[in-house]
């Protein structure tokens, strides 16, 4: 099995690729989607975030209230350190499951999809670190195209790692400078050189 740790800031087209990437055949973990679990009601981080952070955080159905957490958590580096110290492990060993699962599935190539993949210390899930980058402008086009203020984008982009930094843990670096063409283009090439040959050897 080959597992590519697929990440990249907000608004580079990072879950684009992962798409073309499953339609080449990879299958696709979602660390978003393996968060939202990590979070169901009485679940053991579930506990712990409520013990942390209080019964306030709660709503009527159980469900944790994310937008009550993200107004503690933000305001105070610490919380937010806290925070990720119960979550980031408990998500991690979550996907390092799943992939195991797939290995005994007989499953060639898995694409671990995560925005944190290097903050959050994952990229020891992944056999090569695949970077999407795309030049400011390009992101603040397609954030003020969902909604966003050019400030709120920004600010988002601010909060992140730098995209510099974030490249220097890349095995590869996929640029999302041009249209979709060139993407998918790119795409397929590096899934020629980097994966086709570790998968059918």
């Amino acid at each position: 099995m080959f597992v590519i740790g697929l990440t990249g800031g907000i608004g580079t087209g990072k879950t684009h690729v992962s798409k073309l990437l499953q339609e080449h055949g990879a299958t696709v973990i979602n660390a978003d989607t393996v968060g939202h679990e990590a979070y169901l009601p009485h679940t053991e981080t579930w506990r712990e975030v409520v013990s942390a952070f209080g019964q306030e955080i709660v709503d009527d159905d159980e469900q944790i209230n994310r937008r009550k957490l993200g107004a503690i958590v933000f305001s105070d580096p610490a919380h937010l350190q806290r925070l990720n110290s119960i979550v980031h492990p408990r998500i991690y060993a979550m996907i390092r499951d799943r992939i195991e699962s797939l290995r005994a599935d007989g499953v060639k190539v898995v694409v671990v999809e995560a925005a944190l993949l290097i903050e959050a210390k994952w990229t020891p899930l992944a056999d090569e670190v695949w970077v999407v980058t795309a030049p400011q402008e390009h992101v603040l086009s397609r954030l003020t195209g969902r909604g966003m203020s050019r400030e709120q984008a920004l600010a988002r982009i601010g909060s992140q790692m730098p995209q510099e930094e974030r490249v220097t843990h890349a095995d590869v670096i996929i640029e999302n400078a041009s249209g979709i063409y060139e993407l998918e283009s790119s795409v397929a090439e590096t899934w020629n050189s980097r994966v086709s040959a570790r998968i059918e050897g």
